[in-house]
This record gives structure tokens, sequence and C-alpha cells, in this order.
């Protein structure tokens, strides 16, 4: 069975400023599995960065790009199973988790933590990947 990616691109596209030349994608649905990449708070169809230096705002973003993502790819936030939360500071795991809780509110998927040294660029402070399942036919 083919693998159904979502909204390819090229890193070399997305990243000019680093000498990258990768193929990826947002999402990939692999059988009935959702793998959506880590998403920060930027715009997936312009690539403006939003909320720099505001957790808060850009949780509310990743959430908003997880969202339209999962439709996208037939499902919703219900259908989400594992939530991958990367934070560049300890400090903004309070406004951040307040942001994804809102978001998951009656979902209750299994959730990780991890503070981490830095993420792609620089202006991103947070990060948060999902595995979901397509809801059954």
């Amino acid at each position: 069975m083919q693998h159904k990616r979502l909204r390819c691109f090229n890193t070399r596209d997305t990243y000019p400023e680093q000498n990258l030349d990768n193929d990826l994608c947002q999402a990939v649905i692999a059988g009935n599995t959702i793998y959506l990449r880590g998403q920060v708070a930027q715009d997936l169809d312009t690539r403006v960065n939003i909320g720099v230096g505001d957790p808060t705002a850009q949780a509310e973003r990743v959430m908003q790009n997880i969202d339209l993502l999962l439709r996208e790819a037939g499902a919703t936030l219900e259908h989400i199973c594992k939530v991958t939360v990367y934070l560049t500071d300890i400090r903004y795991r309070e406004p951040v988790y307040k942001v994804a809780g809102k978001w998951l509110r009656g979902v209750f998927p299994v959730f990780t933590g991890l503070v981490v040294v830095a993420l792609a660029r620089p202006e991103w402070l947070v990060e948060i990947d999902v595995i979901a399942e397509l809801p059954s036919a």
C-alpha cells in the first residue's frame, strides 16, 4: 500500500538560509494512522512566522496547524492518540500546555513533553507533533 503524503515540500525552499535539500511533507497517512510533522508557529501556506517571542501565541498557531492538517487528512483533533511537545524553555510549559489543553479538552491523548536546546529556527519556542488514527468508516 502506498502511503498518502500531504503538503509535500523541499527544505531548500522552506529553509533557504540553511544548506538543505530534503523532500518532506506535513503529514503521512499510513494505513489508518496519521503522522504529522512537528508543527511550529508558521503559516502553512505563506511560511510567515507567527507570535515571535510569545509562547502562548505560538502554541495557538501550532494547534491551528494541527487541526487543519488533521482535517485535510480526514480526521479531527478527537482522533489524536499521541502528542509530543518540544519546548526551548521549561518556563513555556504552563502557557503552551494551557493552549494545548484548551484545544484537546476531552480527547485524553498520551502526552510527552521535552525541553530541548533549540528548534530548527531560533524564533520558534514550541513544536508539537501528533499521531492520530483515521475515524472508522
